[in-house]
């Protein structure tokens, strides 16, 4: 999929053999549930085969993903990391594991992604403080990533962070079956929410390009510059009553959404193939 692609694909390799292979409204199976499908040395060997494309180790724990099998996927996955020399890209939904067990093993470079998720394991507690281990991740270096999909965004959590002054590093969706046709939408909807909470639009799209980038190591993209990949999304600021909603079913209404007018790739006005 990735070579024959006319866009951009760089991905992280997930921990777990199969990948995510069971994700839909009736089956829901977490690929870390069985640590037998964790094998280290194998995933080592899938990164040093493709360094070209592997951008880091993606592991999803909690709950949903890992069943019982706790922080261990994160610790395995953090073993893979520091033998590659990449960073880690760590899920997070209802415990355990803790958000305490996760944020205080995540190294500098390393990506905490549905950073503002809503209760349990939310980045504030119930009075809408930041919690230590937060505070502590941000000043060691740790990305804060939105992702957001089908369980990871809550408003009340993303008025509560912003209201401290904590931003997002990067704004990102989490597009898969389950939220494509809402709450997430797409990544445009989800660049739209924080404008509506208050953010301004220069630090929307700076969370949605150099930072993301930045995150990926890639400095090529992400940036308009003399010696950069030439890639640029033109957008309209449209005006007008929005509402948006996150995956608790609570609503925001906005002033603005951002709509896509055309795509340039690698330097030439790109178009999707016609179906």
């Amino acid at each position: 999929m990735i070579e024959p692609s006319p866009l951009r694909i760089i991905p992280f390799l997930n921990i777990s053999f199969p990948g995510i292979f069971a994700f839909g409204a009736g089956v829901m199976v977490g690929e870390c549930a069985d640590l037998r499908l964790l094998d280290l040395r194998e995933c080592v060997r899938v990164i040093n085969a493709n360094r070209d494309l592997i951008a880091g180790v993606k592991v999803r724990v909690g709950r949903n993903a890992g069943g019982a099998s706790g922080v261990a996927p994160l610790d395995m996955a953090l073993e893979v990391a520091g033998e590659t020399g990449l960073p880690v890209m760590a899920h997070l939904d209802n415990p355990p594991p803790s958000r305490l067990e996760v944020l205080s093993r995540l190294r500098r470079g390393d990506i905490l992604t549905h950073c503002f998720r809503p209760f349990p394991n939310a980045p504030v507690d119930g009075h809408g403080g930041i919690r230590e281990e937060v505070l502590e991740a941000r000043r060691r270096g740790v990305n804060f990533d939105i992702g957001h999909g089908g369980g990871s965004f809550g408003f009340r959590t993303a008025e509560a962070m912003l209201a401290a002054g904590f931003l997002p590093d990067v704004i990102s969706s989490d597009v898969h079956t389950l939220s494509i046709n809402g709450p997430a939408f797409d990544q445009l909807v989800t660049m739209s929410k924080f404008l509506s909470l208050g953010m301004e639009l220069v630090d929307v799209i700076r969370a949605s390009t150099a930072a993301p980038a930045a995150a990926l190591g890639r400095a090529n993209i992400g940036r308009l510059e003399i010696g950069a990949a030439g890639d640029a999304t033109l957008l309209e600021l449209a005006e007008g009553d929005f509402e948006y909603r996150d995956v608790l079913g609570e609503s925001r209404s906005g002033r603005w959404r951002l709509k896509v007018r055309g795509l340039v790739v690698a330097g030439r006005l790109w178009h999707p193939p016609s179906a």
